[in-house]
């Protein structure tokens, strides 16, 4: 019996493996699904919606949903499209992103996804929230207003560095994520070589004094746009 199944992604017949997610396998095809709460290595958790796409005519997150035999997956539709740029244009008008002043431009997962989908500037209003910024730990800086939560900072030092450091707090529009020391990040257990530090797609959580160590033109994303890595991965 045949450890493989078959479905298609856009017309496209990929091959699939059990216990595979549809991201995944599109993935090991060499077709990017776009992603942000998504990380190799962390347990999925389907909250960005960016990877949102049509399973036998029905939404659901790429990242979580299993891949099966014979499913029908639409990826790259305008349809879908629309609604990734409308759920990215959201995260930016909900947050303070600054990104001419930001230490993460060029290496910024949401900037870079903005590019790709041909985000020029936000449809909608921007909320200009008031967010906390930590300087309170000798080693790692928290700025709030770039927070999208994502909440990988929440999985990765759950389940890779198990500690807990991170978690949301509050509820509905004040949702946020917070730590587990009343007195900031500088009275938790977090140290820099956590996996914690390093997996934020935005520039929410950064290591002190290494600030533009990698200078504007040199960065990840100003060579190839995001998700160009994965398509030559499948190629």
């Amino acid at each position: 019996m045949s450890d493989t199944f078959r479905f298609t992604i856009d017309g496209v017949e990929v091959t699939g493996t059990p216990g595979q997610t549809i991201l995944q396998a599109a993935e090991a095809a060499g077709i990017w699904i776009p992603r942000l709460c998504y990380l190799e290595g962390l347990v999925p958790g389907g909250a960005c919606r960016v990877c949102t796409v049509k399973v036998q005519g029905r939404f659901q997150a790429a990242c979580a949903f299993p891949a099966g035999p014979g499913l029908v997956v639409e990826n790259d539709t305008e349809e879908i499209r629309e609604l990734r740029k409308q759920v990215v244009e959201m995260l930016f008008v909900e947050g303070n992103h600054f990104c001419m002043f930001c230490e993460k431009s060029g290496n910024c997962e949401l900037q870079a996804l903005a590019y790709r989908l041909g985000i020029a500037s936000p449809r909608y209003p921007y909320l200009f929230p008031v967010r906390q910024v930590d300087a309170s730990h000798p080693d790692v800086f928290i700025d709030g207003n770039r927070c999208i939560q994502c909440g990988r900072c929440i999985r990765a030092s759950r389940d890779v560095d198990g500690k807990g450091v991170f978690g949301f707090v509050e509820r509905s529009r004040d949702t946020r994520v917070g730590v587990d020391a009343r007195t900031g990040l500088g009275g938790t257990s977090l140290t820099l070589d956590d996996r914690a530090v390093t997996v934020c797609p935005v520039g929410a959580i950064l290591k002190k004094r290494v600030g533009f160590a990698v200078p504007i033109g040199e960065r990840l994303y100003d060579h190839r746009p995001i998700g160009t890595d994965l398509e030559r991965r499948g190629a």
